[in-house]
């Protein structure tokens, strides 16, 4: 009988090793998409700044279209 409890405990830790290890992967590959994530943000809102953009549409005056030229969907 304590073996058996010994065995079980063996095979819990066991399990346990290998779950905390499989969070520490997903938890580094989430964390390194975070990175690119906010690197591609920061990257965005330069762009965003450079343009002037205010309008919402990311066609203002120094957007793609001029102040005369209406856009293809209009």
């Amino acid at each position: 009988m304590p073996t058996e409890r010994i065995e079980h405990a063996e095979e819990r830790i066991a399990w346990l090793e290998r779950h905390v290890t499989e969070q520490d992967k997903a938890m580094l590959e989430m964390a390194q998409s975070i990175d690119r994530l906010r690197a591609e943000l920061t990257r965005l809102r330069m762009r965003a700044e450079a343009g002037g953009s205010s309008d919402g549409d990311g066609e203002g005056a120094g957007g793609r279209f001029g102040a005369e030229e209406r856009p293809p969907h209009y």
